[in-house]
């Protein structure tokens, strides 16, 4: 009997400590696993120098160069407001527009942003701001003076142009009195007024003129010599 009850109590001591094991090794394998659960859904943290800093618009610094209309206002061109209708008669404002854009018209407190807008829409805004919290009555008019380019190398007349509107390659160098005949026309060369250099195939060009690229004041265009 003694034999048979101490079998007994051995045989409830193992399975008790088995299920204890089992407990304790299942709370511990819950407890290590939650972490590491939660964590797989937060996003990975980014370090402040691999964000991307982009300029207004959406587009970076340094990007593509942006694709302005011969008509509207650049840095460097040279603009003349004139009042009429004022009081007391004003003089002719004459300014060369910034490399930051800005223009300062008398009388105004602030700059005004001009690049980047053709002189309608600088003259309107003018107008706004002159009338009527200066004057009652006025009339704001602004000019572009007068801007140039510049072609060289293999065309008949070169030199300092007029700038037009609506100017491309082509037309720049049919104002130079057009290729001479060393000239090649497959590689031209456009240096813009603020140092970017780019070419054009002059030859596919003239098939398709959307591949003739705006002119600009103050761009220069280089006509090279062919070899061959």
């Amino acid at each position: 009997m003694n034999s048979s009850l101490k079998m007994s109590l051995r045989c409830f001591l193992l399975t008790l400590a088995a299920l204890t094991f089992t407990l304790l090794a299942g709370c511990g394998t819950a407890q290590y696993a939650f972490p590491d659960a939660a964590g797989t859904n937060v996003a990975p943290a980014t370090s402040l120098s691999q964000t991307t800093v982009s300029a207004a618009g959406g587009q970076t610094n340094h990007a593509s160069p942006p694709n302005l209309s011969p008509d509207l206002l650049r840095t460097g061109d040279r603009i003349t407001i004139t009042f009429a209708g004022t009081p007391t008669p004003l003089e002719k404002h004459e300014e060369q527009i910034r490399e930051d854009g800005f223009i300062y018209p008398p009388l105004l407190r602030l700059p005004i942003m001009a690049a980047g807008k053709t002189i309608g829409q600088l003259q309107d805004e003018l107008q706004k701001l002159y009338v009527p919290a200066y004057f009652k009555a006025a009339t704001v008019t602004v000019k572009r003076q007068e801007s140039y380019f510049f072609v060289g190398g293999r065309v008949k007349n070169p030199g300092q142009k007029a700038y037009l509107s609506e100017m491309t390659v082509l037309k720049a160098i049919q104002a130079a009195g057009d290729f001479d005949e060393y000239a090649n026309r497959r590689n031209v060369q456009i240096i813009r007024a603020d140092g970017r250099k780019e070419t054009e195939n002059c030859a596919k060009a003239l098939k398709n003129p959307k591949l003739d690229k705006p002119i600009y004041p103050g761009d220069q265009i280089i006509v090279p010599q062919r070899w061959y």
